[in-house]
């Protein structure tokens, strides 16, 4: 990428597992040059960036990020490049990039967004303080407060850290007997994070009925959704995504209830611009806020859109992010889901195969998650604890599923048992 002063650079903090994640540089890459802050050297990151910072964590257990010095590093890059933006998708990064944004008077989600996005208390007191429909909650400190709350709510409930991702630290309870593993779950955590998310958890009312998730673009406090993913859970109690469907011509992309509910959520939390992922569900009273995350999803759910439609969310990323209302105009339409693999115990991997695209209907692509030698656990001792995942298309939302579970059918896993009695590691 030659001559970036010209044109400037987008700042891009964190880069994430390359399998789950290079799209996303690439799509970004194509429509500005990146300078990507990180916590390692760039390796695969290399071909889509223009240069690259190394900033190391702070010490200690946990990953906490040093914000200090990630600032620092920002200013030096925009002391010799003319910076057009700021990014990430990693949710670790989330608070940074928006106060290097707001640092260097760039459009993207405010720290006031950013944190009602990372701080999921804060998330459920800016949709009580707006009226909007949302699950029962309170914030506890100690399994004996999680005990009232949840007898004050009424079970089942769901038990949550106030900071995480990926549904780590989450599960259902269904009765009195289970709130305090699940409490003890949830706060330990809460603290592999930051220290200010530490300790405590959320009690939630469950909100019974389907779940989607939306990517959607905020640009001058005007919401774009532009990907509807219809998920798929894992067994109870834990909210593990096993899988996730995308409609390119879902109803739901022009509901106007949606949209508006999806509008007055992000006025809520004070998000005028940026990029985020909000999770649904539709209840008896309707569609009811889950949660907002502050970056596109996760689990190639980005990915399986732009399939679906044509619409790259790494080019859209730094629009937005640019101050650009993206136009979102897709250029076909059809239905794209993916489906994760798992191993039916805690396993050391010996050998993946997956099925070839073509050998089964609508197959498009089958990847190994984890290479052999590998540790894969389940939950609740790790989460994201997969193998592999397939990728099918078709013409209509239940084929594309009867095809997913086919093509997941032929995944082949060859594996020893881990047979341990504790796990102390890292939850993913």
């Amino acid at each position: 990428m030659d001559d970036d002063n010209i044109d400037g650079v987008v700042l891009q903090f964190g880069s994430g597992f390359q399998p789950y994640r290079e799209y996303l540089m690439e799509g970004a890459a194509k429509r500005r040059p990146l300078w990507l802050i990180d916590d390692e050297p760039a390796g695969w990151q290399q071909p889509y960036l223009a240069g690259s910072t190394v900033v190391l964590p702070l010490p200690g257990d946990g990953l906490v990020l040093d914000h200090k010095a990630l600032l620092a590093a920002a200013e030096s890059v925009a002391r010799s490049h003319q910076v057009r933006g700021v990014i990430t998708y990693d949710e670790p990064s989330v608070i940074i990039t928006a106060l290097v944004a707001d640092k260097l008077g760039l459009p993207g989600l405010t720290p006031e967004g950013a944190e009602g996005c990372r701080n999921k208390a804060r998330t459920r007191q800016a949709l009580t303080e707006a009226g909007l429909p949302q699950p029962r909650y309170a914030v506890v400190t100690t399994a004996e407060e999680a005990a009232a709350a949840a007898a004050d709510i009424g079970y089942p409930v769901v038990v949550k850290p106030r900071g995480m991702a990926a549904s780590i630290g989450v599960a259902l309870v269904d009765g009195p007997d289970g709130i305090a593993d699940a409490f003890g779950r949830a706060d330990g955590s809460s603290r592999n994070g930051p220290a200010e998310y530490h300790g405590g958890a959320l009690i939630e009312e469950l909100v019974d009925g389907p779940e989607i998730s939306i990517d959607g673009a905020v640009v001058a406090g005007e919401y774009l959704p532009f990907c509807i993913a219809h998920k798929q859970l894992g067994p109870a109690p834990y909210f593990e995504e096993i899988g996730h469907l995308v409609d390119g011509n879902d109803p739901l992309l022009t509901d106007p209830e949606l949209r508006e509910l999806l509008r007055a959520a992000h006025e809520a939390i004070g998000a005028p611009y940026g990029i985020t992922h909000t999770e649904v569900r539709f209840s008896t009273r309707g569609p009811v806020v889950i949660e907002i995350n502050g970056r596109l999803g996760g689990d190639l759910i980005p990915y399986v859109g732009k399939l679906a439609t044509g619409i790259d969310p790494g080019t859209v990323l730094v629009e937005v992010a640019e101050g650009v209302r993206p136009a979102l105009e897709a250029d076909h339409r059809t239905c794209v889901g993916i489906r994760f693999c798992y191993p039916p115990e805690d396993c050391r991997v010996v050998e993946i195969t997956v099925p070839e695209p073509g050998t089964s209907p609508g197959l498009l692509e089958a990847h190994p998650m984890v290479a052999p030698g590998a540790t894969v656990r389940l939950p609740p001792r790790a989460h994201i604890g997969r193998h592999a995942y397939v990728i099918c298309t078709a013409d209509d939302p239940a084929t594309c599923a009867d095809r997913l579970s086919a093509a997941a059918d032929l995944v082949e896993l060859k594996y020893d048992a881990l047979n341990e009695t504790e796990y102390s590691g890292r939850p993913w």
